[in-house]
């Protein structure tokens, strides 16, 4: 492979800056992979999945990863370069996309070239955000993708769903997000109704009230409880586990059908239903053996409702983040 100029300029002047301000943990490492990797240019490759939040009562809570992704490739170049693909296509290619900020907190700076192939719908309540965040700082080198997402993106039950895969707890503590892996049923799939017109997440966080009164979050708690229980043996979810007195209620303004879906999801062999997130997405929770007939009636649903949109048939992602990094040594296969 032909030497590269432009790599080795920009492993001295990340050197010089370094001197010059000081660089953290995570810059000394991506400044040590451009030393070792000098003579080529390396490519890192990062994977991420989208994750649904809420889940009903969880509110701010709760995530689950789901099997649709987002890849981030990320290599030096002498100024940002971003290529969209896919979902987001058409968002502005420039220093403010998401992953150039990302980018520029893990290293430093923005002089790389960024690759974005994404399956995971934007705008509509499927963490989209959240996985890219992840995916970019794992390419870039960052130490905890993870806390970096969660404060970047501001939803550290979505990032630690995209790190970690499965079903996620999450709360801020002391102002750092902590995550817990929970029981997942093998045995459920998510048939998510993804209306063709997005939501803001910020119009929906608008939407809440300031204030919920104690019988409100009293009602939640109860729920939540039933809720974890069932996603962990499905033989004990019920279709009141996702009941929520916190947010779908008063999002439901912003989306009038929303009602009207998510009781036809349980009409048609769901075990329950609730918003994706802050929506405009709706999900349902099935056996494995259901969610095929469930996705055929979630396309009737929106048509009679006349929601443009699609339904989706998806697993729960058990795997999380995955970076492929040449600059590393290949692990030895586990026996």
């Amino acid at each position: 492979m032909a030497d590269d100029g432009g790599v080795h300029e920009d492993v001295e002047r990340l050197d010089r800056e370094g001197r010059e301000r000081g660089h953290g943990e995570a810059q000394d490492r991506a400044i040590r992979r451009l030393h070792g990797r000098r003579r080529y240019r390396w490519v890192v490759h990062a994977r991420a999945p989208a994750s649904t939040a809420n889940l009903g009562p969880g509110f701010d809570t709760l995530a689950i990863a789901l099997s649709l992704y987002v890849h981030v490739e990320v290599e030096p170049a002498d100024e940002l370069s971003l290529r969209l693909e896919g979902e987001g296509g058409d968002l502005p290619a420039d220093g403010t996309h998401l992953a150039a900020r990302v980018a520029r907190q893990v290293l430093g700076h923005d002089r790389v070239a960024i690759t974005v192939r994404s399956e995971i719908p934007v705008g509509r309540g499927l963490g989209s955000s959240a996985a890219l965040a992840v995916a970019t700082a794992a390419a870039c080198g960052a130490n905890d993708p993870l806390t970096l997402a969660a404060r970047l993106d501001g939803h550290p039950e979505n990032a630690g769903a995209s790190v970690l895969g499965g079903l996620v707890a999450a709360a801020d503590v002391d102002g750092h997000p902590v995550t817990v892996r929970l029981p997942l049923d093998r045995g459920l799939a998510f048939v998510v109704l993804v209306p063709s017109r997005p939501l803001a997440t910020a119009r929906a966080r608008q939407a809440l009230p300031a204030q919920v009164r104690l019988g409100e979050a009293a009602f939640n708690l109860g729920r939540l409880g039933l809720l974890i229980a069932g996603l962990g043996d499905r033989r004990l979810l019920v279709k009141e586990a996702t009941e929520d007195r916190l947010h779908q209620s008063a999002r439901a303004s912003l989306f009038p059908q929303s009602g009207h879906l998510l009781a036809g999801l349980v009409d048609a062999g769901a075990l329950a239903s609730c918003w994706s997130g802050a929506g405009p997405s709706l999900l349902g929770i099935c056996t494995v053996e259901a969610a095929p007939r469930v996705r055929g009636a979630g396309d009737e649903l929106l048509a009679s409702a006349g929601v443009p949109g699609r339904a989706l048939l998806l697993k729960a992602d058990l795997e999380g983040l995955g970076v492929e990094d040449p600059s590393l040594p290949a692990r030895a296969p586990s026996d």
